[in-house]
């Protein structure tokens, strides 16, 4: 498993990371010993980065994430979590929500200020029962940018020169807001889920700023929520049934793919990783035959005649 700096910083992260929203019981439940069975896999595999943040599982994935990883040398893995989500115990709110099921009661209020920020890296901390943490993302700040900007990422530039966090960015669903951030601040990088794929390249832009910037990506979502992992009817796009339309592009995709013997799980992962700007692929995992599967396709050969038919449709 290769490592790849981060923008300008010290920080590393492997080529492989794990992507840690199913161990909060994203979709459905995952018990205490399976979600610590994925980390284990992931580490034999040589993953070394994993990701997490408050909004999954109202802190669930921090804490299994946190017990899971106790133990190991800190110095060889890279932990990134998340900001602008405070979580409020609250014995009356639903213990499933916003595609997260049987969580803790706890309500997330949105929150961008820099109090927020630091309250919510300190209980982060807690979770996860680490003295730091190495890369920090604003989450989410779809229809916050004023505050995301004017706030939450000062504060943690200041944390960042401090030396408390190793690095900044933003981890969003869409480009365009990103690549604002890109432009008007100094972040290290970008976690973008779902918008650079085999199926939706509107982050290419984004992805080709960040190349010149010197601002690394973080590629998210690579199969968009399930279509492109197991195109049928019934498959998911955005966490959402995929029309038919959607269907039918990933269905040829799929043939064009088998044509040469290469699963199409393995050219969503490669296509992802291959733009010059990615530092690393993240990919969820809910038991460890999964992650098993996601290390081998990560080093899976993809011919040139492959891409080239790929890149023509």
């Amino acid at each position: 498993m290769k490592w790849r700096v981060v923008g300008g910083t010290d920080v590393l992260v492997s080529e492989v990371g794990l992507g840690a929203a199913p161990l909060g019981n994203l979709g459905a439940p995952v018990d205490d010993e399976t979600a610590g069975a994925v980390v284990d896999a992931a580490w034999r595999a040589g993953i070394r980065y994993f990701d997490t943040a408050p909004h999954y599982g109202v802190g669930l994935s921090e804490s299994r994430l946190g017990d899971a990883l106790r133990g190991r040398p800190r110095t060889e893995f890279t932990v990134s979590t998340k900001v602008g989500r405070l979580l409020v115990d609250d014995p009356d709110a639903p213990t499933s929500g916003e595609g997260f099921v049987d969580t803790p009661a706890r309500r997330r209020v949105r929150d961008y200020s820099a109090d927020g920020v630091r309250r919510s890296l300190e209980a982060s901390l807690d979770r996860l029962g680490l003295d730091r943490i190495d890369i920090v993302l604003i989450h989410d700040p779809d229809e916050h940018w004023a505050e995301a900007v004017g706030a939450a990422y000062p504060a943690l530039a200041e944390l960042r020169a401090q030396g408390v966090i190793g690095a900044i960015g933003v981890g969003m669903n869409q480009s365009a807001m990103p690549a604002r951030f890109v432009a008007e601040t100094d972040l290290d990088c970008v976690m973008l889920a779902g918008r650079y794929t085999l199926l939706d390249r509107t982050g290419a832009d984004l992805l080709d700023l960040c190349a010149r910037r010197g601002v690394s990506v973080l590629g998210a979502g690579v199969y968009n929520s399930g279509l492109l992992a197991n195109p049928r009817p019934g498959a998911t796009y955005d966490y959402a049934p995929a029309d038919g339309d959607l269907l039918a592009r990933a269905l040829r995709l799929r043939d064009v793919c088998e044509a040469y013997d290469v699963p199409l799980r393995a050219a969503a992962l490669r296509f992802v990783a291959a733009h010059p700007a990615v530092a690393g692929i993240v990919v969820g995992a809910r038991d460890a035959a999964q992650i098993t599967d996601t290390v081998a396709l990560a080093a899976e050969r993809i011919p040139d005649e492959l891409w080239e038919e790929l890149a023509a449709l």
